[in-house]
């Protein structure tokens, strides 16, 4: 089963600039994440190296139309399944939108899964990204080709059908049986380790809660001291008032005395 990727960017260089910056095909590398190299073999032939989640492949291409500052369109020969096409139309003044289909065929364990997780299609977003900064921060294009291929035959966008000759090549492509082990491997290894590590964190966090003892509280107690009332007895009975009750004890006086304790009794 073949995926298609569909991507646009807005560049702000001439429509010329643009096209002529992509006629470039061995500057591919500078731009496009992944891409080891890509020799050019004459106008409408390619062959490509590139390594991306850890696999290595190579391939044959040819140009199957090429319209100056309007399309470049290809489909592979030999190696990976792919084939597609980018298109330049002018988007205002000074500015181009820049428009690139890619379909292609996964082959392999981990082609099959990086398919599943998008990988492709994060790449080409990111290629785009970087073909736009390359350009602008230039401002002109580093070469130019401005011939044609197959002028006036209006092939579409290539899809996987037109790159036939292709299919059933994964041992030209680079992709071999050890490859895809490791790639699985490597997979199945990585996902274990982020499981562990988890694990590990979750394990310090319990240590490290159970060796931190509570907060103390400490509550502290302020006694108020009341001050105390003199007591004063009279300089001529040497009676003594309690400041508190009024009850006079009189040490001279005799009598009865109440139940208080003390023998003291209500003043006279």
């Amino acid at each position: 089963m073949s995926t298609k990727v569909e991507r646009s960017i807005e560049v702000h260089v001439p429509v010329r600039t643009a096209y002529d910056q992509w006629t470039q095909f061995e500057d591919f590398p500078h731009f496009m994440g992944g891409v080891k190299e890509v020799q050019q073999k004459g106008d409408q032939r390619l062959h490509w190296v590139a390594e991306i989640a850890g696999v290595r492949r190579e391939w044959d291409a040819a140009v199957l139309e090429q319209v100056p500052d309007q399309k470049i369109a290809w489909a592979a020969t030999s190696g990976a399944t792919n084939a597609g096409a980018v298109r330049f139309e002018p988007a205002g003044a000074g500015s181009t939108l820049v428009f690139l289909t890619l379909e292609y065929e996964p082959e392999g364990l981990v082609e099959q899964v990086g398919d599943k997780l998008g990988i492709v299609g994060r790449q080409v977003d990111a290629d785009l990204e970087r073909f736009k900064a390359l350009v602008e921060d230039k401002g002109y294009a580093s070469g130019a080709w401005r011939g044609s291929v197959a002028p006036g035959i209006d092939v579409g966008t290539p899809g996987v059908e037109d790159a036939q000759t292709s299919r059933g090549d994964s041992g030209k492509a680079g992709l071999s049986g050890k490859a895809v082990v490791a790639g699985a491997a490597a997979a199945v290894a990585g996902v274990a380790a982020a499981m562990a590590s988890r694990k590990s964190d979750e394990e310090e966090a319990v240590v490290g809660t159970a060796a931190v003892p509570p907060p103390v509280t400490v509550t502290e107690t302020v006694v108020v001291e009341e001050p105390v009332t003199p007591v004063v007895a009279d300089p001529v009975t040497g009676a003594v008032a309690d400041p508190v009750t009024g009850v006079v004890d009189d040490p001279g006086a005799v009598g009865p005395v109440d139940d208080a304790p003390g023998g003291r009794r209500p003043p006279v």
